[in-house]
């Protein structure tokens, strides 16, 4: 899929687990919901760091362009590396290591390491990098229009005002987890989710995603996984644009109402 119909999609799943916490009764205070909807919003299109034209790689100028293309060939030499002989020849890494469950996890683990080791610093550059993302691929035609340098001060500031917000008591630093030293513990789920989502909707379109790797399935490592191949759409195909995005927005909305207990 294409980077607004990942970014929405991220959105949307967290506001179905923000619906799902309600239900549970364990709900999570508005700040949680909104920072954790931007926040998978933006990782929804991390995983496109091995492709040097996703929207990821315009994000932060010449750093996010250099980091694509050594992602691209780090998950070039682990395919090569692993494949089996059922496995095809490629040329370039894209759709391998980071469209995988592992890959998630590990990123979404670090982010949680990093989070509630490193002070607020490192909560702000989560929060920073992230909303950054989410304002490329939800705002993306604002974002083409602007410059670099704006979206970087938004991203900026957005992350200072909603860190602030959630310090205060009871606005969910220490939501979910709530022994000493676990404020922000919880920064790594949205980024676990939001990958994850990425790689689901990519498994939608003709290639498929190799989400399961490295659990082989049949004679092949690399397994696309998706449905069958009448079900499957062309990245910014009409499915994507007038389907899937409308759904995630009606999605979106209906989990954010529930579990703001509206509905």
């Amino acid at each position: 899929m294409m980077g607004p119909a990942h970014s929405l999609s991220g959105a949307a799943a967290w506001l179905g687990v923000g619906a799902a916490a309600a239900a549970l009764d364990r709900p999570m205070p508005w700040p949680v919901l909104v920072v954790g909807a931007l926040i998978c919003a933006g990782a929804a299109l991390a995983p496109d760091l091995d492709h040097k034209s996703a929207t990821i790689s315009r994000a932060f100028g010449p750093i996010s362009r250099g980091l694509c293309e050594m992602v691209d060939k780090l998950s070039y030499a682990v395919y090569k590396a692993t494949r089996s002989a059922a496995d095809p020849r490629r040329s370039g890494g894209h759709r391998t290591l980071t469209h995988t469950w592992l890959w998630a996890v590990v990123i979404g683990a670090g982010c949680s390491v990093a989070a509630i080791t490193g002070g607020r610093w490192a909560v702000l550059t989560i929060l920073f990098v992230h909303l950054v993302l989410a304002v490329e691929g939800l705002l993306w035609r604002a974002a083409r229009m602007s410059s670099d340098v704006l979206v970087w001060l938004l991203g900026a500031t957005s992350a200072w005002i909603l860190a602030g917000v959630l310090d205060q008591p009871g606005n969910g630093a220490n939501w979910l987890f709530t022994g000493p030293g676990q404020e922000y513990l919880w920064l790594g789920l949205p980024v676990v989710l939001g990958a994850l989502v990425h790689d689901i909707g990519d498994a939608l379109t003709v290639s498929g995603c190799p989400i399961l790797w490295p659990i082989p399935v049949g004679r092949k490592r690399w397994y696309p996984v998706g449905p069958p191949r009448g079900l499957r759409f062309r990245a910014g195909s009409w499915v994507e644009l007038k389907v899937l995005m409308p759904a995630f927005m009606l999605l979106g909305g209906v989990g954010g109402a529930s579990a703001l207990g509206f509905l």
